[in-house]
């Protein structure tokens, strides 16, 4: 039986801060799908991996605040601070909505703004 969402997105995070993607994509399927609203997508393991590499060359620092879990579906509510272009760092709230099948992220719809 597949772990409950939140506990695998748990552990896919705390793969994020280690800096380990591939461990982090363990955790997704072979054709993860990532849109970022307004922004971009990525289709694969390959194109997520790429972008990790892209944005994520310190750990992130985020806080999970709250999870709703429903059928194949969950949704994390947080806090993301990111380095801007000028290498500030900057605080965002997101909305990330994630799909699952057989246990695995298959899908993530992410809404992203800058905190207020």
């Amino acid at each position: 039986m597949p772990e409950a969402p939140k506990t695998t997105l748990e552990k896919m995070n705390a793969a994020i801060l280690k800096l380990d993607f591939d461990a982090a994509l363990a955790f997704c399927t072979d054709d993860t799908a990532w849109t970022f609203e307004g922004d971009q997508v990525l289709t694969g393991k390959q194109a997520v991996r790429q972008w990790m590499l892209e944005n994520y060359k310190e750990p992130p620092s985020f806080t999970l605040q709250r999870t709703v879990a429903e059928g194949d579906f969950l949704v994390a509510l947080g806090e993301i601070t990111v380095p801007d272009a000028h290498g500030k760092a900057v605080l965002h709230n997101y909305s990330d909505v994630w799909r699952l099948r057989d246990g695995l992220f298959a899908e993530l719809h992410a809404f992203v703004v800058k905190a207020l």
